[in-house]
């Protein structure tokens, strides 16, 4: 006997179909295309770890160098006729190559310390070395004084609403404003200079560790008194890891304020550094060797605000 066709749920007409026929029903056959969407891709071969972190740092440092390549084309078009007055790529080249190429002339570098040769002709590297001297000094008094004070008005009240005011009024005073203060002060140059890097630092660093120090949760204030926290252990256990994003934001822009800083008073108080020897290369109508030396001050300043931001990431990884 031939088996008997199945009938729809509500009992009609039996099911037409091209599936198999059972007692149960028609099965129907599984698409293709869903079969085709449950197949998978290939699994690449493994790859060498070295080639994947040189892909990486391929993909990281190839657009800078496109710009960079782009940016100096559209100089030497813009500036490479005879009669343009500002000098182009290689017209710097020509007449500062021994500037770009000789850096460290004049300058004994050793591990713990550097030496300058008093008198002559020195190289870049060595005006550059002069300002950073002065920019550490400036800048780790400016970070110690403001992390201490940024946390002091951070969690009292009474000391936000004394020195805030204060401190606001203060820090849109420009640093040059200060150079003469100091002058008078000091009556000496490098002591002016330091005063002049700290005055000018200390501010982002105050306002944004204060601003850290404001945001902690409540449940991490409320978690310490459980544990009954000395101080000590509260700033190493609570406050340190929740207050470094903020911390270092304003010790990054400190650093770079910093070095503004030294460059504008080199300029004006003259003595040695790289603003001396801009300020010195203009005034001998050497453009080329200005143009050299703002390269350099982006350098180092890049490097600076790289090396406090790398700082921040490990004590954050550490808290």
């Amino acid at each position: 006997m031939a088996p008997l066709s199945p009938k729809s749920r509500n009992g009609g007409p039996p099911v037409s179909s091209g599936g198999t026929t059972t007692e149960l029903g028609v099965i129907l056959p599984y698409p293709e295309e869903a079969i085709a969407r449950r197949s998978f891709e290939p699994v690449a071969a493994p790859v060498n770890p070295i080639v994947s972190k040189g892909r990486a740092l391929i993909a990281a440092i190839l657009p800078t160098v496109v710009m960079t390549g782009a940016l100096l084309l559209f100089w030497q078009l813009l500036c490479g006729s005879p009669d343009a007055t500002f000098p182009s790529p290689v017209k710097v080249w020509q007449e500062s190559h021994n500037v770009i190429t000789h850096p460290f002339k004049g300058v004994e570098i050793g591990f713990t310390h550097f030496s300058i040769q008093d008198g002559g002709d020195v190289g870049i590297a060595g005006h550059v070395l002069t300002s950073l001297s002065r920019v550490l000094i400036g800048y780790s008094i400016a970070a110690i004084v403001g992390v201490a004070l940024g946390i002091l008005i951070g969690q009292s009240v009474f000391a936000f609403r004394a020195l805030d005011p204060l401190f606001q009024v203060l820090r849109t005073v420009p640093p040059l404003a200060w150079l003469p203060i100091s002058l008078a002060i000091f009556q000496q140059a490098q002591p002016a200079a330091i005063f002049l890097i700290f005055i000018t630092a200390i501010w982002p660093v105050i306002l944004n560790t204060a601003a850290g120090v404001q945001t902690i949760p409540a449940a991490y204030r409320n978690v310490a008194k459980v544990l009954a926290l000395n101080p000590v252990e509260y700033f190493v256990r609570i406050m340190l890891p929740a207050t470094v994003p903020h911390m270092f934001t304003g010790l990054r822009i400190g650093v770079g304020m910093s070095w503004l800083a030294i460059v504008a008073a080199e300029m004006v108080q003259g003595g040695t550094g790289v603003g001396f020897f801009i300020w010195d290369s203009y005034n001998s109508s050497l453009l080329t060797d200005t143009i050299v030396a703002l390269v350099w001050i982006g350098l180092v300043g890049f490097t600076l605000d790289r090396i406090v931001a790398f700082a921040g990431r490990i004590i954050s990884r550490a808290g």
